[in-house]
Formats: structure tokens, C-alpha cells, sequence
């Protein structure tokens, strides 16, 4: 593979913003990817009977594989070359795509969205870095990072719209083929269009600090899915401490090195650690809600899933239109303020969500979309610049390898918490028809995909399931909300605001 490389700071800006269009199409290939297969559970469930705590692992181990290795590969990218990690990666996330799509069993796709997850975690942080790098400029990065954001907010928002037109023609593995094309063009355009960069002098590699960040990460996540699924025992404890245990050392070790892998002095910054911790929540907030939406309008509401997909549009459009807001938002409220002002609008879209949830017409629903789009874009892209705003150029790709382990440890959380608290009120508040059978009775208690699988459409067992989800789904809503609100608190407390553009496009010290 032969890389083009070109001095950053030479670079003409059609050559800038053509670079940036290839790393938007990565990020919103990534970004479509973690949310396109929640449409296509309903069918998977059918073609592959996983149970529910299989369908958590489908959703949550892509983003699991991704939060455990981004601080890893964004260390490692600023060593090799951003823009060659960036192609290997996409290659072989291209490659685990075609595994997935022809997944046979549910532990079958579980290993293949865990590549897929490994994979991702190289392309991420060389596609944020690499806009550091070649927008030195802070108005124009700002610009440039609006763009990112908005593809990876709207990607996310539109994989469900995508997994429903391609559902609507072809089987659920038509949802990882689609990756397949897009890989190739993002491969050939990468190598004419990126300028290669690297830390200058990242010094030696230390394997030690790549190993305890896996094992600070790893088991943290796991400790609290399993308690969260299966209660508080030995099991999960031992996840929780080797976590604890591992952190510790890991920040103790940071500290003592000339090279550290992540700069853990950045988060004496309020700039950066009330950005990174917000955008945590807020991120958790919403995708362990978004993850079980599509189901919710498929098997509570009866929609197709393209017509799921188009129902889901409103957000999609609120957050792509955060790209015409956000500068002004800045320049008049400053970064931490219009952090919280977003995560209030989503607060609020939440709540709205819950109760539109049980109404008849799906225009109270479509129009409570629109605040969470809006505000979630909102958050994310100021959260994303003050991030990378506060680090120099050449630590590009370790600060944003922590930005999206947060923005992916949110992501598996949220999933991991938000989706069993689900799944728990469901089961409570379920009352089945005391004739039911063992095998359906089982079903119906074990998930809505499973009930609705076994059970004949309009039976009274059906019924209930379908009034036990929307009520769980309601709850969950509102649990997200309460926590989106903390976020927009941490915000508003944390990150400071000032309000004209150059001190706040200024780089943190």
C-alpha cells in the first residue's frame, strides 16, 4: 500500500475539505453501524432465536471491543501514522463486516461484531486527529469538527432509517453488506485525499499502560452489565476491583512516564474533564434509550421497519441541523453553556418521548424527536471541539482517543444499564394469561421479539407483552432523561464559557 503523504500545514483548503469529506464518510459509516442493527432484531431474533441477554451482547459488544482499545489505537496512531492505521483499519472492518452478514448463530455474530468493534477503534481516533492536524486554523476546525459531529449524531440517527429500506427489500445481514462498498471508496479516496501525520516524538511504546487500560476498561463494563442482569454477587465484585485496582495503577504508571499513553494531567482542565464527562452522559443517556426505540415502534406500534426508519427521521434532521446553529450558539453562550442548554433539550425531548410512547398518533412522538435530535447534536459537537481544542496538535490522537472512549463507554452503558432496566421493568410489570404454555410463557418473559416470535399476532398474551414493553419503555425514558439532565449540570458547573470567538477557539494550557 503505497500512503500519500503532504505536509499539514501545506495543505490548500479544497485539499482540507475534501480530507475532511473521507474521514465524515468513516465516521458516519461507524457511526450508522452501531445503531443500524437494532432495526434488524425483530428478524435476527426470528432467523437466529438469541435470547435477551444474547440480543444485549449484539447490540453492546461493538461498542464494548471499541471503548476498551480507542485510548490503546489513538496512542498507537500518533506512533504509526494516522492515516495508515485509519486504512488497515477500515480493510478490516470491511472484511468483519462479511463475517456478520453471514452469521449463523447468535454467538457467531457476537464474535464478528466484536471484530467489527476492534476494527472500528482504529479508524476513530485517526479520523478526529487528522482534522486537528490539518485545520490548524480554530474557526475553521470548529467548522470542520461541527461536520464531524453532525455525521457521527446523524449517522447514528440514520442507521435505523438505512437498516429499514435495506429490511424492507433484503434479510438482516444486508445491514453489515452495505459496509462493504462504502469501505472500498472510503480506502481508495483515503489514500489520494489524506495527508499522513504522527506525533514528531512519541517516544517508547509502553505495552504495560496498553494492557492495564484493557484491564481497567474491560472488566469495569462487564462488572456492571452482570450486576445489573443478574444482581450483586462474587462475580461481578471481582470485575469491579480488578477494574478499580487496574485504574489505579494505570494512573500511578501515566505519571512516572516521560511518554505517557494518555496525559491524565489534561483533567485538571475544567475545559476537558466537564467536556468528557458530559458528553459520557449524555451519550449514555440517549443510545441506551435509541437502542430499543426501533423495536418499540416495530413490535409495540406494528411498523414496518422502513416506516420504523422514517419515524426515527425527525431526529436525524434536528441533529444535522445543529451545523447551522452551533457557531452562533457558542460566540453567544460559550462552550459549557451551550453543552447544557443541548443536554436540557434532550432532558426534555425524553420526557416528552415518555409520554408520547403511550399515545394513539405518532405525531406526538415525531415531534418530541426533534429536541432530542437538536439537543444531542448540540452537545456533542461543542463537547468534541473542547476536547480537541485543549491539547497540542501533535497529542491529537491520544485526547481524542479519550473523547470517544468516553463517547463509546457511554454507548456500551447505556446499552448494558438502560437496556436491562428495561428489560427488568418489563418482566415485572408482565401479566400473562394463566392458560399460556410453558415454552410460550417463557418466551413472552424472556424479551418482546421472543414473545411475539411464538405467540399468534392479537392474542391476549401478546397484548400484554406489548403493553408491558411500552410501559418499561416509558420508565426508561424517563430514567434517561434524569440522567441527561445531570449531565447538562456537570456542563453548565464544569466547562467554562466564554463568549467571543477567539478565546473560545483558544486552546487550553
Amino acid at each position: 500500500m503505497t500512503l500519500q503523504t503532504s505536509p499539514v500545514g501545506t495543505l490548500s483548503a479544497r485539499r482540507r475539505w475534501a480530507a475532511l469529506a473521507v474521514l465524515t464518510l468513516a465516521i458516519l459509516l461507524l457511526a450508522i453501524d452501531g445503531t443500524v442493527l437494532s432495526l434488524a432484531v425483530p428478524s435476527l431474533t426470528r432467523d437466529l432465536a438469541p435470547t435477551a441477554t444474547q440480543i444485549l451482547w449484539i447490540g453492546d459488544i461493538y461498542s464494548l471491543a471499541l471503548s476498551g482499545l480507542l485510548v490503546l489505537m489513538g496512542t498507537l496512531a500518533d506512533r504509526v501514522g494516522r492515516k495508515r492505521l485509519l486504512l488497515v483499519g477500515a480493510t478490516a472492518f470491511g472484511l468483519a463486516s462479511v463475517l456478520a452478514a453471514s452469521a449463523s448463530t447468535p454467538e457467531m455474530l457476537i464474535a464478528a461484531r466484536l471484530l467489527l468493534g476492534v476494527a472500528g477503534s482504529t479508524i476513530m481516533p485517526s479520523t478526529l486527529s487528522i482534522i486537528r492536524n490539518v485545520f490548524p486554523d480554530p474557526a475553521e476546525r470548529t467548522r470542520a469538527i461541527a461536520v464531524w459531529s453532525a455525521a457521527a449524531g446523524g449517522g447514528a440517527a440514520l442507521g435505523p432509517l438505512v437498516g429499514g429500506a435495506l429490511l424492507e427489500h433484503f434479510w438482516w445481514g444486508s445491514v453489515f453488506v452495505i459496509n462493504v462498498p462504502v469501505m472500498v471508496v472510503l480506502v481508495v479516496a483515503g489514500l489520494w485525499l489524506l495527508p499522513e501525520s504522527r506525533d514528531p516524538d512519541p517516544g517508547r511504546f509502553d505495552l504495560p499502560s496498553a494492557a492495564l487500560s484493557l484491564a481497567t476498561v474491560l472488566p469495569f463494563v462487564y462488572a456492571v452489565k452482570h450486576t445489573v442482569s443478574a444482581g450483586v454477587d462474587l462475580l461481578g465484585l471481582a470485575g469491579a476491583v480488578v477494574a478499580a485496582v487496574a485504574g489505579t495503577v494505570f494512573v500511578r504508571r501515566q505519571r512516572r512516564l516521560a511518554a505517557p499513553m494518555i496525559d491524565v494531567d489534561l483533567f485538571r482542565t475544567p475545559a476537558f474533564s466537564g467536556a468528557v464527562l458530559a458528553n459520557f452522559i449524555g451519550v449514555f443517556a440517549l443510545t441506551g434509550l435509541l437502542y430499543f426505540f426501533s423495536q418499540y415502534l416495530q413490535l409495540a406500534r406494528g411498523f414496518r421497519p422502513l416506516e420504523a426508519g422514517l419515524a426515527e427521521l425527525p431526529a436525524t434532521l434536528a441533529s444535522i441541523a445543529v451545523v447551522a446553529v452551533v457557531g452562533t450558539a457558542v460566540v453567544r453562550l460559550g462552550r459549557g453553556r451551550t453543552i447544557a442548554v443541548g443536554l436540557l433539550l434532550t432532558a426534555a425531548g425524553l420526557v416528552t418521548v415518555a409520554a408520547a410512547e403511550g399515545a394513539a398518533s405518532y405525531l406526538w412522538l415525531g415531534l418530541a424527536l426533534v429536541p432530542v435530535g437538536l439537543g444531542v447534536g448540540l452537545a456533542q459537537t461543542v463537547t468534541t471541539d473542547a476536547v480537541v481544542s485543549a491539547v497540542p496538535p501533535h497529542k491529537a490522537g491520544a485526547a481524542s482517543g479519550i473523547s470517544e472512549t468516553a463517547y463509546e463507554l457511554g454507548v456500551a452503558l447505556g446499552i448494558a444499564v438502560l437496556g436491562s432496566l428495561l428489560t427488568l421493568v418489563y418482566r415485572s410489570s408482565l401479566t400473562l394469561p394463566a392458560g399460556l404454555g410453558g415454552a410460550e410463557r417463557a418466551a413472552a418473559e424472556d424479551s418482546l421479539a421472543s414473545a411475539l416470535a411464538v405467540l399468534p399476532a392479537g392474542a391476549p398474551a401478546a397484548h400484554a407483552a406489548q403493553e408491558a414493553f411500552v410501559g418499561a419503555m416509558q420508565t426508561t425514558s424517563l430514567v434517561a432523561a434524569a440522567v441527561t439532565l445531570l449531565g447538562a449540570v456537570v456542563a453548565w458547573r464544569t466547562i467554562p464559557s466564554p463568549r467571543t470567538v477567539a478565546t473560545a477557539d483558544r486552546p487550553a494550557r
